[in-house]
């Protein structure tokens, strides 16, 4: 079979298990969109690549994301000094050019300039930031570290007339240092809300992942827009924290007016097999809630 007619085949299957759970989700004023095509997907908060006979974006190929602190002439400098444990403290963050000054020009990518996410190096106390630029080319926001330990720092921008990056680095609290390991899971809770996480990811070929949203036993149908869409999905490579972010549905930004679910769909396309750590939010009744989830790819078929 060419290559074509596998995508087809493979779109087709997803079609049929995804479309009954698809019919729940719902945006007010409006029928149900069709679920979003598998296309594959920039690693952070870029524009979705087109597939290339031969190489599929995403793929064990390209370089993992956030992996590195320079990349195409730009460094991830961070100026923060070592936080303490609980204790309110600031993120402090330049991201210089390739004659070592800082870069002052950046394109706003779904309502903001500058995405970070911080997440510990085994992979809890995940938090998704929005820092604003000063007048010295540094990044700052707040930002408490509950725990000691080494957390990786993700900067994810589009530099005007550059590439669209995924840097990272690490940054450190000191103290006595107890790792968690997160169980495999699918169904999260947080704030009386429910989560559940259903499909598969598969190494190297688009997977579709399915959130339904649900509050104190009932079916949340009133989400509301965050960042240009009706969910974010940040995953995470255990091994080595390789960095993926999703929009849910199809790349299309809602109107701000408009509400949808239980249902977020996400388009995922993981570099290869193994363990991954999914960072949920979505926003309801004005506030953004986060949820995680523990995931294991299974074979490609």
């Amino acid at each position: 079979m060419n290559t074509p007619a596998r995508l087809s085949a493979f779109a087709a299957a997803l079609a049929l298990v995804f479309g009954g759970a698809w019919g729940l989700g719902v945006i007010v004023g409006t029928p149900p969109p069709p679920p979003p095509p598998a296309v594959a997907t920039h690693g952070g908060h870029g524009e979705a690549a087109p597939q290339q006979a031969g190489h599929s974006h995403g793929s064990a190929e390209v370089p993992s994301e956030g992996l590195v602190a320079t990349a195409a002439g730009y460094t991830l400098v961070a100026q923060t000094a070592a936080l303490q444990a609980g204790t309110p403290g600031e993120l402090a963050f330049t991201i210089t050019g390739s004659d070592g000054r800082p870069v002052m020009a950046f394109d706003v990518v779904s309502e903001e300039a500058m995405h970070v996410a911080v997440v510990r190096r085994d992979g809890v106390a995940f938090q998704h930031l929005h820092p604003k630029i000063t007048a010295d080319g540094s990044w700052r926001i707040p930002m408490t570290l509950p725990a000691a330990g080494v957390y990786r720092l993700y900067a994810d921008f589009l530099p005007t007339g550059g590439p669209a990056l995924v840097l990272g680095t690490d940054l450190f609290v000191p103290g006595e240092f107890g790792p968690v390991a997160p169980p495999e899971s699918r169904v999260a809770q947080v704030a009386g809300y429910q989560v559940r996480l259903d499909g598969d990811l598969v190494p190297g070929a688009p997977s579709q992942v399915f959130a339904t949203v649900s509050r104190n036993g009932a079916a949340v149908t009133d989400l509301e827009p965050d960042l240009g869409a009706f969910g974010h999905l940040v995953v995470l490579r255990r091994s080595d924290l390789a960095y993926l972010h999703v929009h849910a549905g199809d790349g299309s930004p809602p109107a701000p007016q408009a509400r949808s679910g239980p249902g977020i769909p996400f388009t995922v396309e993981v570099p290869t097999a193994g363990s991954y750590r999914l960072f949920l939010d979505f926003r309801h009744a004005g506030a953004v809630q986060v949820v995680d989830f523990t995931v294991t790819t299974r074979a490609a078929s």
